[in-house]
């Protein structure tokens, strides 16, 4: 990844921390180009550092959206909500 790449995607993560509630899915649409596994990536880190620096809201805010970005580009595994439960009960047992 290179440091203009890195700094769009803060740019991008900085507009989404300072925009109004709702309004995520219109900025991250008006930026497609930035949407891959780098800003997924970019936002992990970003939401760590946070919440080392005690900024629970904002890592949370940003790990929820890495979370969405990473399902819908394929790259976070979708679990069938029966599979989690059986998963759940056999660790149980």
């Amino acid at each position: 990844m290179t440091e203009q790449r890195q700094s769009l995607y803060f740019n991008l993560i900085d507009e989404l921390l300072k925009c109004p509630n709702g309004q995520e899915p219109e900025i991250l649409e008006s930026k497609p180009e930035l949407i891959d596994s780098g800003l997924v990536e970019t936002m992990l880190q970003v939401a760590t550092m946070f919440a080392h620096e005690g900024n629970q809201d904002g890592a949370q805010f940003l790990f929820f959206v890495a979370r969405e970005l990473a399902k819908e580009l394929g790259l976070y595994p979708e679990v069938p909500s029966t599979e989690v439960a059986n998963t759940e009960v056999a660790n149980k047992e």
